[in-house]
């Protein structure tokens, strides 16, 4: 069996650490999709793509264009791709935040889980994660565009794993409170780094999440805090 790896927002602290982990699996395809690329991969499994603004929907199926998918093929997507708006109340919020809020965590992967499905109906099955956010399922003062925007994808997540038990297809999602990442180190630079999910640790649970597809699917999955063993 074919095993095809597709990860969106590859060149970010997370999706780069995401990507370091599933390196190390059994895939034998894998195709990385960012807007820049500071790193290359001596792995001749790997291909990067150039992406243009995903919440253009040509632009999504241009990026997709080179998958191919077969009775034998299995394929497995990871999305990194959000952003963060935040520090405002309701009233104060400007509808273009608002809207750039939408745009970046509902229908860019909105766009991209439609045509990764119609690759999938073609192909043996496979499975899709998203990054949602723990403030997505547990609303935060001054966090409205930010939270609406994940817990729209939250619901997008658990309408396509129904959907998606038709054509084989599982969806899935992970939802960090807050990241290890040297932006959020900064951001915080006091704060207990320890106690923070690393990109990495992601990855592996991801890679759990696609060897098990066939029956994990419709979980937003909370990452709230980690502790050391």
């Amino acid at each position: 069996m074919d095993k095809k790896l597709l990860i969106f927002g590859a060149s970010g602290a997370l999706g780069k650490g995401v990507t370091n982990s599933l390196l190390a699996k059994d895939y034998d395809e894998i195709y990385l999709f960012d807007f820049k690329f500071d790193d290359s991969y001596p792995d001749s499994r790997v291909k990067q793509f150039i992406v243009k603004d995903l919440s253009v929907e040509k632009n999504v199926m241009a990026a997709l264009f080179e998958i191919k998918a077969y009775e034998k093929t299995k394929l497995f997507l990871y999305s990194s791709i959000g952003g963060y708006y935040g520090g405002t109340s309701v009233w104060e919020t400007e509808e273009v935040d608002f809207d750039r809020m939408i745009n970046m965590n509902l229908k860019t992967n909105f766009l991209i889980a439609k045509h990764f499905s119609l690759l999938v109906k073609k192909s043996y099955g496979g499975s899709i994660c998203f990054t949602s956010a723990y403030t997505g399922n547990h609303p935060e003062e001054l966090k409205f565009a930010y939270g609406a925007s994940k817990s729209a994808l939250n619901y997008l997540v658990e309408t396509l794993s129904s959907e998606g038990n038709s054509i084989n297809l599982s969806v899935n999602a992970i939802a960090p409170f807050i990241i290890d990442t040297p932006a959020n180190r900064e951001w915080m630079k006091n704060a207990n780094y320890t106690s923070w999910m690393k990109p990495e640790e992601i990855g592996e649970l991801i890679h759990s999440l696609f060897q098990h597809y066939n029956f994990m699917s419709g979980n937003i999955i909370e990452l709230k805090k980690r502790f050391n063993t």
